[in-house]
């Protein structure tokens, strides 16, 4: 690898990294006042965390290989991925930033620079900036999908979480998947963050029979000396994206007339001198909205873990994202005087946990939840190794899903035509030769609706249910995508057409190795979406939590090493594979 005195400059202003002359030897000596280092701006600091998918203890988390874009989308903030990221925000590979913000030889430097992320660690973070600029200067938030999906989260009904974002300090709140826990412990944990200082503010929720907001729409605060107007938004589509019966009377949706509303009111009647929008919108929508709604000043993101080195500008407004799974603490600060925004500064803090001291007090908190739950679920059983690196993360397929279709499809008997696996954004790596525990699966699999389901499904209704989930991930208008990645199919090769007409991109399919017959009957295994009706559920086929399957199959297996080749051919846009990215195949 070679780099110039200029990539170096680069990357010093970047991570903060003294240079020396031996410039390699100090990025790779990098400590906790390197990652900490930052010139602060102005009178108002805002830090936040997104997606963090109730990861309190730190992981091993690579960016997707493959973002791949409709064509309006393509290469824009929220579609670029591995080498393109490093090479579109001048990112040195091999270096600690580059482990954390791509892909490129991701098995690698996690050997060199460690697990990531951790709820202890990014306290000490938030605590050290809160005592750096003082706290009346701060304003700590959280975008979402916080509470739930790990076992120590989901296990704990958020408990565990909302104690340690209370011992932390965090002052707002917005959610999506923290609403699966049901209206009345999604409501219960709010009032307990409320009673600790986090307040939960959300302006597109309303009751469906009178149209009255259900939450708060927005907070102001004083910080700084100045007046800040923020405004809350949930994720709009959380009734299609996760079971109704959560949120049963509650209606949802991205709300833009509305929220000029109360951007006008923030502005125009309550006199504030800067108007902050957090979501959990997703970025390229709140990219959108940027254009859309007048008067925002910063719009913080979440939803699609994207990650944004530097801040995007969109007109007037800036639009920040901070990863996901803990990776980030994002840092803004900003000038502000006389109802103007004159000057800003921006960051990613990675959360190494190598090079992060943990807070001793939420390590306590952690520490507590986990032997908690330990007595029950025996978090750290080894039950299998990984011959090749398991991930969740990409546009089509993944390593994890696939060992999903073979167990679920083991399960059952080796009857199963198709295993229909979500394409959720979460689920911690595990690396090649890593032990695998129960809590690496349940890091996949710990929902709130984690039974599979067979049923039987002609291939004219699989295509159909393929076409409409491909044009909500590849919709070229932002307000019509509904958030995660394309259905995982196990036992199906498909060649797609991301650009091609509406419910018309997949153009071949093969099931078992034969091409789809359109009126033929096909047993298939579903989980992670709403319970089918009692009726469509094959009666000699039990449902049973994934979990449990997985488990059950890695410990018979033991040795894991599944298929890595993509069983997806992309017609009309660049697929990276495996191999490309991290090398080895199976």
């Amino acid at each position: 690898m070679h780099l110039t005195r200029r990539d170096f400059l680069e990357l010093a202003i970047v991570t903060g990294a003294y240079l020396t002359a031996n410039p390699v030897k100090a990025l790779a000596e990098m400590t906790y006042d390197d990652i900490m280092r930052f010139k602060p701006v102005g009178n108002v600091t805002l830090l936040f965390t997104t997606d963090m998918h109730a990861h309190l203890e730190p992981l091993y988390f690579a960016e997707p290989m493959n973002l791949v874009a409709p064509k309006a989308l393509k290469g824009t903030p929220g579609y670029i991925t591995g080498k393109e990221f490093l090479k579109y925000y001048k990112i040195a590979p091999g270096t600690l930033e580059a482990y954390f913000t791509s892909c490129v030889n991701f098995p690698e430097l996690a050997h060199k620079f460690g697990k990531m992320g951790g709820a202890a660690h990014i306290t000490t973070i938030i605590k050290s900036v809160i005592a750096e600029r003082g706290r009346d200067k701060v304003l700590v938030m959280d975008g979402g999908d916080t509470w739930t999906t790990t076992a120590i989260g989901t296990f704990s009904e958020g408990k565990s979480v909302v104690e340690w974002m209370t011992y932390t300090g965090y002052d707002l709140f917005v959610a999506h998947w923290d609403y699966t826990f049901g209206k009345e412990i999604f409501l219960k944990r709010i009032e307990e963050l409320e009673k600790g200082g986090c307040e939960f503010i959300t302006h597109n929720v309303v009751d469906e029979l009178w149209g009255d907001l259900v939450f708060k729409p927005y907070t102001i605060r004083e910080v700084g000396g100045v007046k800040l107007g923020i405004i809350g938004s949930s994720f709009p589509f959380t009734p299609l994206a996760n079971p109704k019966q959560f949120v049963e009377g509650w209606s949802f949706g991205i709300r833009e007339d509305q929220l000029q509303q109360f951007v006008n009111e923030l502005r125009e009647k309550h006199k504030v001198d800067a108007v902050i929008f957090l979501t959990h919108n997703g970025f390229p929508l709140d990219q959108k909205l940027a254009k859309v709604v007048k008067g925002i000043d910063v719009i913080i993101s979440g939803h699609t873990h994207d990650i944004t080195p530097k801040a995007v500008r969109v007109g007037n407004t800036l639009v920040l994202i901070a990863g996901s799974h803990g990776k980030f603490v994002g840092r803004l600060d900003l000038d502000i005087k006389n109802g103007r925004i004159r000057d800003y500064s921006f960051k990613l803090y990675p959360v190494a946990s190598n090079l992060v001291p943990p807070d001793k007090g939420a390590q306590r908190i952690v520490e507590k939840w986990k032997k908690e739950i330990n007595k029950k679920y025996n978090l750290d059983e080894e039950i299998g190794v990984a011959e090749v690196m398991l991930y969740k993360r990409d546009t089509f397929f993944s390593t994890w899903d696939w060992l999903v279709g073979e167990a679920i499809n083991d399960y059952y008997g080796g009857d199963l035509d198709v295993v229909h696996s979500p394409g959720y954004r979460w689920g911690t790596v595990v690396l090649p030769g890593q032990k695998i525990t129960r809590n690496h699966v349940y890091d996949y699999t710990a929902i709130t609706y984690p039974n599979v389901y067979v049923l039987k499904r002609k291939g004219k209704d699989l295509l159909a249910i393929w076409e409409d989930i491909a044009d909500n991930v590849f919709n070229p208008d932002p307000f019509y995508q509904q958030g995660g990645d394309m259905t995982r199919i196990w036992n199906v090769e498909y060649e797609i057409e991301i650009n091609g007409p509406q419910y018309k991109r997949i153009k071949k399919v093969w099931i078992g190795g034969k091409p789809l017959k359109e009126d033929k009957e096909y047993l298939v295994a579903v989980y992670g979406g709403p319970p089918p009706p009692p009726d469509a559920i094959e009666p000699d086929y039990k449902p049973v939590p994934v979990y449990d399957i997985l488990i059950d199959y890695i410990k018979k297996k033991k040795n894991i090493r599944v298929r890595t080749k993509p069983n997806v051919k992309v017609l009309d846009a660049p697929y990276v594979t495996y191999d490309q990215c991290y090398g080895g195949s199976a």
